[in-house]
């Protein structure tokens, strides 16, 4: 189509000028002619297929462009429409469409006035891009439908009289009926549009706020699951092993009233308070279980470093205990020296199970960072504390000693290689050459707490 700086008549289509490289046209990707059967059958069929490439994630444009471009494309697109209408030439037709563009800038704070701005520009000016931009921004945020109606029948009132007045001919019905068909299409599909953008908007959003009930739903019910399951296993632990623990502590303390021998009432002293405390902690295991927030309880009392030597006391097993200032001081954070005393505890246990009579030696010491030595031979960066170290190493079993046949469930070593590592530190455990076993545990200066401290 030709333009000129005239207006064209009302049964043309202004603002949409046949461009070449259009979809449709020959030579183009998307001409008819140029299939992709077409273009593949030019390759040769003896070709190898490639294997498939990994799916290609592309980054979205940030928001805030997205937002500027949302706003500056259909300003760019009415003022191109405007230009390809009415020339480049400044009258009353472009300057009518160019302040019909220009009021699009503010069409999300003020949809209804830029509307009624821009409805010149397709009476005047003869474009299409701006009233319609503007109508469908009324639609979207502004779904009233007076409004709506009122705005329909004025845009398309703008688009079917004619500028100036007098030009309009009511005897020519069939071009009359065909503009206004044309000027109808016109107003409602900005309408249609708009309101099918915003009903999907508030779709998503209710989806997701669906999603997002759905998921705590779930959550609320697994919490339930939890709770009634720790509430059962509460009620297992108190029925069995209370009740087996406590028959062990009246049998000690009545071996401790009855024996005569100075070292067999030790033994059952010394049982009987092992009872007594196991009790205690089974106690206050059973009320965290029993607890809605469990998993936030603190175990009290809480072992610690300074407990060492009386659980090494109590284990009945030849244990030679080194240690330095680690266990005096107070560097270290509770977790920590609670997962030491752990470790220690189920090492010993794997001792008295797997290797009867064997020599035991616990050390607990300020792991060194090594470094590089000065001129004058000493390690600087070496003196620098980063852990905690635990090491249980063990000889042979006894050939002579009786194992004492204690259950086990295989999940010892398992349970402190995740103690370990939920504070961030390492955990290892092997054979010796000597015949012996040995578990190292080393623990950061800063534990890195990844989970439920155990």
């Amino acid at each position: 189509m030709t333009v000129s700086p005239l207006p064209p008549s009302r049964s043309s289509s202004p603002g949409t000028p046949d461009t070449p490289g259009a979809p449709g046209a020959p030579g183009t990707p998307g001409a008819p002619g140029a299939s992709p059967a077409a273009s593949s059958a030019a390759a040769p069929a003896s070709a190898p297929s490639s294997p498939p490439s990994a799916p290609v994630f592309r980054r979205r444009p940030p928001q805030r462009v997205m937002r500027w471009g949302s706003l500056i494309v259909p300003v760019l697109l009415a003022v191109a429409d405007a230009l390809l209408v009415n020339g480049v030439t400044f009258g009353l037709e472009l300057n009518v469409s160019l302040v019909a563009a220009a009021a699009l800038l503010v069409r999300r704070k003020l949809p209804a006035l830029v509307f009624l701005v821009t409805l010149p520009g397709i009476l005047i000016g003869y474009v299409w891009f701006a009233p319609m931009i503007a109508l469908y921004t009324v639609a979207r945020l502004r779904p009233d439908r007076r409004l709506l109606g009122v705005s329909a029948l004025l845009l398309a009132a703008a688009h079917f009289i004619p500028w100036p007045v007098s030009d309009f001919e009511p005897t020519a019905y069939r071009e009359n009926t065909l503009t206004l068909i044309d000027a109808c299409v016109t107003s409602v599909g900005p309408i249609a549009l708009g309101l099918l953008v915003r009903t999907r908007g508030e779709l998503a959003a209710r989806i997701e706020d669906l999603t997002r009930s759905r998921r705590r739903a779930d959550e609320l019910i697994a919490e339930q699951v939890l709770s009634t399951e720790r509430a059962r296993l509460a009620r297992e632990m108190h029925d069995v092993v209370a009740h087996q623990v406590s028959l062990i502590s009246l049998q000690a303390g009545a071996v401790q009233i009855s024996a005569e021998d100075a070292k067999a009432r030790e033994g059952a002293r010394t049982i009987r308070e092992l009872s007594v405390r196991t009790l205690d902690e089974l106690r206050h295991m059973v009320g965290i279980l029993r607890a809605a927030g469990g998993d936030h309880e603190e175990l009290t009392p809480q072992p610690r470093l300074a407990d060492l030597p009386r659980l090494i006391e109590l284990s009945a097993l030849d244990v030679s205990f080194e240690t330095d200032s680690a266990t005096q001081r107070p560097g270290h954070s509770e977790a920590v020296e609670r997962a030491a005393f752990r470790i220690v505890q189920e090492a010993l246990t794997n001792v008295r199970k797997h290797a009867p009579g064997a020599r035991v030696t616990v050390r607990v010491n300020d792991a060194q960072a090594e470094g590089p030595e000065a001129a004058d031979g000493t390690a600087h960066a070496a003196e620098e504390t980063r852990g905690l170290r635990v090491e249980v190493r063990n000889g042979p079993p006894d050939a002579s000693a009786v194992a004492p046949g204690l259950p086990g469930g295989g999940h010892g070593l398992v349970g402190l290689r995740e103690r370990a590592q939920l504070l961030g530190g390492t955990l290892e455990a092997g054979p010796t050459e000597e015949g012996g076993f040995v578990v190292r545990a080393d623990f950061p200066k800063t534990p890195r707490v990844t989970g439920p401290a155990a």
